[in-house]
């Protein structure tokens, strides 16, 4: 099996719809995909829809979690998306994109950047307006030459020129807000260092404590020798690893399935959940 467990949409930052991505994805000899949009679940019915069949759906959402200072990510598989706790705390964090992106394009306005928010709300579509459409419109603009390179202190990294905080869960409330709608929680990129600084070790094993599913090991943004560390932290503190492509559309260079999970692992996230099961396609429209 060939199970990518970290992908997005254009309900988010990707630039697949929902059903070209699950699409996509069975083009690419997936059998199991993730959609894991940032604190969103609006993608998921498109993605049901138009499921092909042979490929399975696991339905969740990269919430948006910050721990002294530091920004860090949240992958939740399998919750029930209408449990009210957990629903209200994703209205709040997405609700707060709006002023923040339009908070820094007025920042780079003041540097002398012609970016105006009609032309990031333009790539954001319908999608939760975030950074990588406000790097979208620096590379539109030819200010960077990818979006990666958007994402340095000059311009919008954690506290850069540029950055505008929003609010973001405390990981502990995010695990318990996901356990208590019966989802399964994974740190997604934890040693991700070239997005800004990085949650130690030790906040990793007080997460693991509070009731943390796993790490994601296996990503673009971890080099070898990061990845063995944190299999090695992983085994310490009895934490599933998982590997996944975080696939963003043509938005990145990484493709469908570059990264992949285990299907033991897998096997065990489905058989943790209880707000939601995995979505076997039948054929898709």
């Amino acid at each position: 099996m060939r199970i990518d467990l970290h992908c997005h949409s254009t309900a988010s930052d990707g630039t697949d719809t929902p059903a070209e991505l699950v699409r996509n994805a069975a083009a690419a000899g997936l059998d199991v995909v993730a959609l894991t949009d940032h604190d969103t679940t609006r993608g998921h019915a498109e993605a049901r829809a138009a499921l092909p069949a042979g490929l399975t759906l696991v339905t969740g959402a990269e919430l948006s979690c910050r721990i002294d200072g530091i920004s860090m990510h949240m992958l939740a598989y399998l919750f029930d998306p209408e449990e009210p706790a957990l629903l209200a705390e994703r209205e709040l964090v997405r609700d707060d994109r709006v002023p923040r992106a339009r908070g820094m394009v007025a920042r780079l306005r003041e540097l002398g950047v012609p970016v105006t928010w009609e032309q990031v709300a333009r790539i954001a579509g319908d999608g939760s307006v975030g950074r990588p459409h406000v790097a979208t419109a620096l590379v539109e603009l030819g200010v960077v030459p990818t979006v990666n390179d958007a994402f340095t202190p000059d311009w919008l990294a954690d506290g850069g020129r540029v950055y505008v905080p929003k609010h973001e869960t405390d990981p502990f409330e995010a695990i318990r807000l996901v356990k208590g709608a019966g989802g399964v929680t994974v740190f997604a990129h934890p040693a991700a260092a070239k997005r800004g600084r990085t949650v130690p070790d030790s906040a990793i094993a007080e997460m693991a404590a509070a009731g943390l599913d796993g790490i994601e090991v296996d990503h673009m943004d971890h080099d070898p020798d990061t990845r063995a560390r944190l299999r090695g932290l992983a085994g310490e503190l009895g934490l599933l690893t998982t590997g996944s492509s975080d696939y963003h559309g043509s938005r990145k260079t990484v493709s469908l399935g570059e990264y992949t999970t285990d299907p033991e692992v897998y096997g065990e996230i489905t058989r943790r959940a209880t707000g939601a099961f995995p979505v076997p396609g039948t054929g898709g429209a």
